[in-house]
């Protein structure tokens, strides 16, 4: 299992350029190497880079998918407030169709989430869109 590569050596972000790292503390990804990486193995498509707030994780939670409470037997620390994460692209689109979605990091969100994510969505909630 390995990611997938769009040439040049490395992943690409929603904005054509080089997929910047999203988090190490905690250390994100479907890879757990800080990117939201991808590869056909991640059918979750963990590709997204946001910056989670409370409303999000509780929104998460209620559907089901509880990214607050630590998880040992996963090495899964339970995420807070403000950090960043590599989000499931249809959890986010979820999140925004419900006006919950967290703030999103373009430089670090792999152009794979368009394929599920309009582009136009995803510049709504930028963080770092000049």
């Amino acid at each position: 299992m390995k990611p997938r590569d769009f040439g040049g050596g490395g992943q690409l972000n929603v904005l054509g350029g080089p997929l910047q790292s999203c988090s190490e503390a905690p250390i994100t990804g479907f890879f757990r190497d800080g990117c939201c990486n991808t590869s056909e193995e991640d059918l979750g498509s963990h590709t997204v880079c946001v910056v989670l707030t409370t409303e999000f994780l509780t929104f998460s939670k209620a559907r089901g998918n509880d990214l607050m409470t630590p998880r040992p037997e996963f090495d899964f620390p339970g995420l807070k407030p403000d950090e960043r994460w590599c989000l499931c692209a249809a959890r986010w689109l979820e999140a925004y169709r419900a006006g919950k979605a967290p703030k999103v990091i373009l430089n670090s969100t792999n152009q794979t989430a368009l394929e599920t994510v309009p582009i136009e969505a995803l510049k709504q909630h930028a963080i770092d869109l000049h």
